[in-house]
């Protein structure tokens, strides 16, 4: 791993915020982000990173290459939460490793916002139809997760219509968001989209800092209860993911030859849902306890990612 790029990530602005969140709950300071204003940032973030994923899209031809790299996003986001299922059941109990294997097998849309974030610093150019892949891979870990539920709960307790939870997942309020932005940034006029470019571009970083402030608050508000698990979450939520990214890293080869495909690609396998996935087990799962998974993807999964991760999966596909 490329030591020069471990030290640039790890003082990042966006990072340090993260840590200035933890670090503010720790010293338990009255420091927040109202909660309207945390929503708005997030809507924003998706609208940004979906229209100019649009934009890139409309200046590129449907080929081979993208229809299988859409594939191959669908394929990894079934088969992860399949394999994370069966490793978390040696300590967790069905419903619980149900829910933190569809977390592990979705993806973040923050953390593939702060990987472009990261191509960008490294003029690192990646296309526009890897947005419509980050939604793709929201919906099949759902699926997979709750159909792994329902046939290894002992006790059945009620049934569930997947053409619902199906139905729920891509109604899912980021996915529709992040999907109609595309949509609309690839039929928008080029002209005319550039009236906008100053909200979708420069005012990007900034607020990126400020949710990841947020989302560093509400990780370091759940640790303590978190840690009530023992070992093997926290174990779980730093290895796995590292290795799902790695392996990533290197079989992307045989899907595209672009560097900044690759390596979001590696980087939605090492990623981990706190907003879709919760949400769909919160009314499809309502016995999956979301104060184990949230902490393991937010407080774990997350810094990994975008202090130790990074560099190791941009230094495979270099």
């Amino acid at each position: 791993m490329n030591l020069s790029l471990l030290a640039e990530n790890l003082t990042n602005p966006a990072l340090l915020f993260f840590i200035l969140g933890i670090t503010a709950v720790l010293i338990k300071s009255d420091l927040e982000i109202p909660s309207n204003s945390s929503r708005f940032i997030s809507l924003y973030l998706l609208f940004a990173i979906g229209f100019k994923g649009g934009q890139e899209l409309s200046h590129e031809h449907m080929n081979g290459e993208i229809l299988w790299s859409m594939g191959f996003g669908v394929l990894l986001s079934a088969l992860i939460p399949l394999a994370s299922f069966f490793l978390l059941r040696i300590k967790l109990n069905v419903s619980d490793a149900a829910a933190t294997a569809a977390a592990y097998g979705s993806v973040s849309a923050v953390t593939f916002v702060t990987a472009i974030s990261f191509l960008e610093f490294h003029k690192v150019h990646s296309d526009g139809h890897m947005v419509a892949i980050m939604a793709l891979m929201e919906s099949p870990a759902i699926i997979v997760g709750l159909m792994l539920l329902t046939i290894f709960r002992k006790e059945k307790q009620g049934t569930f219509e997947f053409g619902s939870i199906l139905k729920h997942a891509l109604t899912n309020g980021s996915v529709v968001l992040i999907l109609g932005s595309l949509f609309i940034g690839f039929l928008a006029d080029a002209k005319q989209a550039e009236d906008i470019k100053p909200f979708t571009n420069e005012l990007f970083k900034g607020f990126l800092a400020i949710f990841l402030l947020d989302m560093g608050i509400s990780s370091g508000k759940k640790l303590k209860s978190f840690f009530a698990y023992g070992w093997f979450p926290i174990v779980f939520a730093l290895i796995i993911p590292l290795i799902n990214g790695i392996i990533t890293a290197y079989i992307s080869a045989w899907v595209t030859p672009e560097l900044g495909n690759r390596f979001i690609f590696a980087v939605l396998a090492a990623s981990a849902s706190y907003i879709a996935v919760p949400a769909a087990m919160k009314i499809s799962a309502p016995d999956a306890n979301p104060g184990l998974f949230l902490p393991m993807a937010l407080a774990i999964t997350f810094p990994m990612n975008i202090t130790i991760g990074f560099p190791i999966y941009y230094s495979i596909i270099q």
